[in-house]
């Protein structure tokens, strides 16, 4: 029983490397999935399924029938609100492995600091959550609760999982400088477009309806936004980012001796960028049925982790031994090794 014990702990409180980034996959997945079920929520009218915080209602810490809710939205919100609980204990177990680990008997602090983003995040998640709730769906709360799982959660844990592979040492650029800085602008690009993607759901039909004690339906406080005028800025700083797809696929393409995972991620990263351009056409175009919307959602998920993977991969980091071997050199025994 002992040694099983001590086989189940070992990834945790004698973490290697592979277990590290095992732990911080484990977090991208999560974070990922929650925030995917996080928009079913709010895209099946759901977000007041459980009308009360931190119990479901006011009676019942558990799935509990409410006047003015249905039974299906109590079970989805329901069942959201039950996610936190692996997703913490995932956060939790990516910070002390990272607290734990220490190669070469030094402790990597900058692991630590990305871990600690991970369980601090959700609570402050849960904290915005019951916020959200107890404000009825206030929307400018619900996209905070959104970008704050993906612009801060997530991005920690995608950051941590390359990181762990890394040395400590200073970044060091493995593409042209202007390459660079067109990754670091496609993230910010991409980062604007998320936030503005939750602008026009809080402006539309899908931010939500609820139904009150008298059996009528009812919709949930919206931004009082012309619809039209917020899914065109969405739809230009879409084109925007289709643009600067296009440039880095084509520079990574060109560039001597660019990385073979970044010019791979660049022309995914323009593929999946070109698909969610067509799928938030025809989403418009078809009146905004929830389950495309959802897609439309989930997709740019994904492409937020593959965009941030991309520019990650335009750098690297050396072992903090070597940090102080000058660049040049470096860069020419990088040269050299792929000669």
């Amino acid at each position: 029983m002992k040694s099983v014990l001590a086989w189940l702990s070992r990834p945790l409180l004698r973490p290697t490397r592979a277990s590290v980034r095992g732990w911080a996959l484990a977090a991208v997945i999560a974070n990922a999935v929650i925030i995917c079920t996080g928009a079913a929520v709010r895209l099946s009218s759901s977000g007041l399924g459980c009308p009360d915080w931190p119990k479901c209602t006011q009676a019942s810490a558990v799935a509990a029938h409410s006047a003015g809710q249905t039974t299906l939205n109590t079970w989805i919100e329901f069942g959201n609100r039950l996610l936190n609980f692996p997703l913490a204990a995932i956060a939790g177990c990516a910070f002390i492995a990272c607290l734990m680990y220490s190669p070469d008997g030094r402790r990597r602090r900058d692991l630590i600091w990305l871990s600690a983003m991970l369980p601090l995040g959700v609570i402050a998640q849960a904290v915005l959550g019951g916020i959200v709730v107890l404000t009825r769906l206030n929307p400018a709360l619900v996209a905070g609760h959104f970008l704050l799982s993906s612009a801060l959660i997530l991005t920690a844990a995608v950051v941590l999982h390359v990181r762990a592979s890394e040395g400590a040492g200073p970044a060091r650029g493995l593409v042209r400088a202007d390459l660079r800085v067109l990754s670091a602008l496609l993230v910010a690009a991409t980062a604007v477009m998320l936030a503005a993607g939750t602008v026009v759901t809080g402006t539309g039909p899908l931010a939500g309806t609820t139904i009150d004690n008298h059996g009528h339906l009812t919709t949930v406080p919206r931004f009082h936004l012309s619809l039209e005028s917020v899914t065109q800025l969405h739809a230009d700083i879409g084109w925007f980012i289709g643009a600067l797809a296009v440039a880095l696929a084509i520079g990574m393409g060109l560039a001597d001796r660019a990385p073979r995972r970044a010019v791979v991620l660049s022309r995914l990263v323009l593929i999946g960028f070109g698909v969610q351009g067509i799928i938030g056409y025809v989403q418009y175009f078809s009146h905004l049925p929830a389950g495309l919307v959802w897609v439309h959602v989930s997709t740019s998920v994904a492409l937020w982790i593959a965009v941030l993977k991309l520019y990650l991969s335009t750098r690297e980091r050396a072992p903090l031994e070597k940090a102080s071997t000058p660049l040049l050199s470096t860069r020419g025994a990088h040269v050299t090794s792929r000669g």
